[in-house]
């Protein structure tokens, strides 16, 4: 009697299931890209508003502003970038990471032009750069647990302590 072993998966699909083993609901997943693609947008266009004046920490804030919108599109949405040859490969490699890596990196990218130069510009052209590193941080927590769940743990917890009661 023969048993029928599954395929095994192809090389191609080997990235597939380390992104969808992070928790993320599919629309959740959507949302985090959408809300990195309109902080890119917005990091651009506030990043392009910056580098019109004198001061030179609103440009340098500016400039940041702008590779931070090219580093949002390059992870989130690489058809964006289609004339970069490595934006496909930078994609995948950030689908790899785990949510809270993720959300280090955004909201520490969109925190540096803030303290280079704090104005309205920067702080509200990088509010939804922040709020996509704040989503993915949301993610990394998790969902939240049921009170099936929490009585039952707490009633395993309950019964080694009961037990020494008992012997004693």
């Amino acid at each position: 009697m023969s048993t029928i072993e599954p395929d095994p998966p192809a090389q191609g699909n080997a990235s597939a299931p380390a992104a969808q083993d992070d928790g993320m609901t599919w629309w959740y997943r959507l949302l985090c890209r959408l809300a990195g693609v309109l902080g890119g947008i917005s990091c651009a266009v506030a990043g392009l508003w910056s580098c019109i004046t004198v001061n030179p920490l609103n440009i340098a804030a500016g400039v940041f502003m702008m590779v931070n919108a090219l580093v949002l599109f390059l992870c989130e949405a690489p058809f964006c970038c289609q004339f970069i040859e490595f934006a496909n490969t930078v994609a995948e490699k950030v689908d790899k990471l785990r949510p809270w890596q993720k959300a280090f990196f955004y909201c520490g990218m969109a925190l540096f032009p803030i303290f280079l130069s704090f104005t309205i510009t920067t702080l509200f052209g990088n509010a939804i750069a922040f709020a996509t590193g704040v989503l993915y941080g949301l993610a990394a927590l998790g969902k939240k647990g049921d009170a099936v769940a929490y009585a039952k743990l707490q009633q395993q917890k309950k019964q080694p302590d009961e037990e020494k009661q008992v012997g004693t």
